[in-house]
């Protein structure tokens, strides 16, 4: 809804940056929502981005008839040390001056955020976390982000990225989930190569029936539905919880053989797939042996110093 020309006395835009969309919302000082539209985000170009958020914005107050303060929820975050963006998975926009250019496209102060503690303070604030001491919020979208709100504030952390969990690995990982698919902050098996928009789209292709959108999506539920059908009981039940009732496809009888994707191929772990004979139960003993080892080597790092992404300024 908007409301052109109307004499307001002051107008806020908020602006969600995702990696495939825009997301713009004005309201006025009670809260009221006067205006929302959609753009697609113009991906891996840097410049472009700038311009279709400030773009965006310049249409909404030409609707209006106004001027308005502008915050933008971005993927990562601005770096305190570098006043760089850091840690998004929209790429293009790492090691970027992102707020400073934005502030430059509208010619006023641009005040950027990362998205997950936005949407932390904003349950705490007056949402489904409104009153509770501590909020924790999970994005999924085409990343994969956390924030945490501690009594209605954020709570960034020294590298103000407190409430990330995209990039912790995936815990209890079985011999078809380790290594795991390479994320693009240099490590292997992170949460957001699990459970973001692309590697949920083959879930969602088999709950509902769909085709899968790629060979990648088909190899991905393949892999997914040999882990339900080795599932322990306990996880199972966890999931039938969690959805409801067991996928019919996750049926072991009705999925192709198991193809390991090729960056996920290790020898051990293609000892493990299943009907791959009587020494799968000792190659998968050695593949869980040798998880605690890696992700201790992950938690010291490869230079010895501040190993993952999320840590780096």
């Amino acid at each position: 809804m908007s409301i052109p020309g109307e004499n307001l006395d002051r107008v806020r835009v908020g602006v969600d940056l995702g990696g495939t969309k825009i997301e713009f919302l004005a309201m006025d000082n009670q809260g009221k929502e006067l205006h929302r539209r959609r753009a697609s985000t113009p991906r891996f170009d840097y410049d472009a981005t700038v311009r279709a958020v400030s773009a965006g914005v310049e249409e909404i107050e030409k609707e209006l008839g106004c001027k308005a303060t502008v915050g933008v929820g971005i993927p990562g975050t601005i770096s305190c040390l570098t006043g760089l963006v850091k840690n998004a998975n929209s790429t293009w926009l790492n090691g970027k001056p992102f707020d400073r250019d934005l502030s430059n496209a509208l010619k006023r102060e641009v005040r950027c955020a990362n998205d997950a503690n936005c949407l932390a303070v904003s349950e705490a604030t007056d949402g489904a976390g409104a009153g509770k001491h501590v909020v924790f919020a999970a994005i999924l979208g085409t990343g994969c982000g956390g924030g945490v709100a501690l009594d209605g504030r954020v709570h960034t952390g020294m590298n103000g990225v407190a409430g990330e969990w995209g990039h912790n690995p995936l815990p209890w990982a079985n011999a078809n989930e380790y290594p795991g698919p390479e994320c693009y902050c240099g490590q292997r098996g992170c949460l957001e190569t699990w459970i973001s928009g692309r590697p949920l789209r083959p879930w969602s292709a088999m709950r509902t029936g769909s085709p899968a959108a790629s060979r990648k999506s088909s190899t991905c539920s393949t892999l997914m539905s040999s882990s339900w059908a080795e599932a322990s009981p306990r996880s199972r039940a966890c999931t039938q919880t969690f959805h409801g009732a067991s996928p019919r496809s996750y049926s072991a009888e009705k999925q192709p053989r198991l193809s390991c994707p090729r960056n996920m191929a290790t020898p051990a772990a293609s000892a493990a797939l299943p009907g791959s004979g009587p020494s799968a139960k000792g190659s998968l003993k050695g593949v869980q042996a040798e998880i605690p080892r890696l992700r201790g080597r992950r938690s010291r790092g490869a230079n010895g110093g501040k190993s993952r992404a999320l840590r780096s300024e």
